[in-house]
């Protein structure tokens, strides 16, 4: 079966504390995070395109664009849950997932708090 994987990237920089963390985290820092988002498709339409890159990218700008220059803790849900990368992936994830084309997978997310630290959040089906 053909599968193609489709990938997009972008960066926003926020602020967050970690709550119960015990260590630097648990104070206000800083990161210029970046946001790396993979779909799949069995298909490619009459172009030869299995979805459009510009609506990706469109898609997760629009989600990071409720993070960027914010204090990650203020910002739901993280005001109720630790803005920790996992759950920066996975509210990312579950921001994108409903609003791809037909025949389109959201396969996984990948959220890089420096350039040597990153978590991914993928739902196995």
């Amino acid at each position: 079966m053909r599968r193609y994987r489709l990938r997009v990237r972008d960066s926003f920089a926020s602020a967050h504390s970690l709550r119960g963390y015990e260590g630097n985290c648990e104070r206000m820092h800083g990161h210029n995070w970046k946001v790396e988002v993979e779909v799949e498709s069995c298909r490619l339409d009459d172009r030869g395109i299995a979805v459009d890159f510009r609506l990706l990218k469109d898609l997760l700008k629009e989600v990071i664009g409720k993070l960027d220059h914010r204090n990650l803790n203020d910002v739901p849900p993280f005001d109720d849950m630790n803005p920790s990368s996992e759950n920066i992936a996975q509210f990312i994830y579950g921001e994108i997932k409903g609003k791809l084309p037909e025949g389109v997978s959201l396969s996984s997310v990948t959220v890089w708090e420096s350039e040597t630290a990153s978590a991914t959040y993928s739902e196995v089906e």
